[in-house]
């Protein structure tokens, strides 16, 4: 039986489409509501590693404000993203699902096909 792990934002439509296909396909991710129980900034690195991305592909830079207040740009070094990113949870993008076939930032929901 495949195992998954999911970042999720229950206010996120993308985030439950994508619960809703593991559970759809008998899989029963354990999730982490990163915005009530945030990444750390070494769970934050562990996962940009594991995915090898920069950091900057798993920051949601469509919340504007939050970016702002971080003062970080698409030009920032992962360092400061990913210190962004734990202080201000709202600017990880989401859902990032981790299976046995690997980890990836699902957005569109469909991408979360390949770790099945």
């Amino acid at each position: 039986m495949t195992q998954a792990w999911m970042t999720f934002n229950p206010r996120c439509g993308t985030a439950r489409t994508v619960r809703d296909l593991l559970r759809a396909r008998g899989i029963a991710p354990d999730i982490r509501e990163y915005m009530t129980d945030p990444l750390t900034r070494a769970e934050l690195a562990a996962l940009v590693t594991e995915m090898g991305v920069p950091a900057r592909e798993i920051v949601r830079w469509k919340e504007k404000e939050a970016v702002a207040a971080a003062g970080i740009s698409e030009t920032s070094g992962d360092d400061a993203l990913l210190d962004a990113m734990a202080a201000h949870p709202i600017l990880v993008n989401r859902p990032i699902v981790r299976t046995n076939k690997g980890i990836r930032l699902c957005r569109p929901s469909e991408t979360v096909e390949a770790l099945l």
